[in-house]
């Protein structure tokens, strides 16, 4: 896919962690999709993945210019976010998807506008009315078990959240940086 990177886990993120109860369900999700043979977010990285929704993504993100250009934004907003849907992205990535509710996209594009602004390119995927929110899940489900994968999913929603945090992260290069 034109503008991934050639490992998808290779990646950094500014990421929207979510409440406790909501990130629960999500880990029951990915412990559910692990018995059925799934490889899901809870493994690469030695387990330091935790549930999420990226606002933006890139190759590389450098946390002090990220921090800088959202000085006057709080990105760890409390949002309340609301999981309604489970979709597949080309390569078999499965998510959980997010209503695009008007306060969530509007709060993408600001902090979209304020990274670009500084310089700080995402990936063209995460550019406002491109951007689909979502929390994935797995990264590649084998073509055999997709539809129990969805089924899976579809049977945790909806699940009601709150963004509780905000980070830089890229835990192939073991960086992970809070925001307000």
């Amino acid at each position: 896919m034109p503008g991934l990177p050639e490992d998808p886990l290779m990646v950094a993120a500014l990421e929207l962690h979510l409440d406790e109860r909501a990130t629960r369900r999500i880990r029951v999700l990915w412990d559910l999709l692990e018995d059925l043979g799934v490889q899901t977010l809870r493994t690469p990285h030695d387990g330091k993945h935790r549930p999420h929704v990226s606002l933006i993504s890139a190759r590389a993100l450098d946390p002090d210019a990220v921090v800088e250009a959202l000085k006057p934004v709080r990105v760890a907003t409390p949002l309340r976010l609301n999981f309604q849907f489970a979709g597949v992205f080309v390569g078999r990535v499965v998510f959980l998807g997010l209503a695009p509710t008007p306060d969530l996209m509007r709060h993408q594009a600001e902090v979209w506008r304020h990274l670009t602004g500084a310089g700080i390119e995402g990936l063209p995927l995460y550019d406002p009315g491109e951007w689909v929110p979502h929390c994935t899940v797995s990264m590649r489900v084998p073509r055999p078990i997709l539809t129990d994968a969805l089924r899976r999913c579809l049977e945790v929603l909806p699940i009601e959240a709150t963004v509780k945090k905000a980070a830089v992260v890229d835990y192939a290069r073991d960086i992970y940086r809070e925001l307000p």
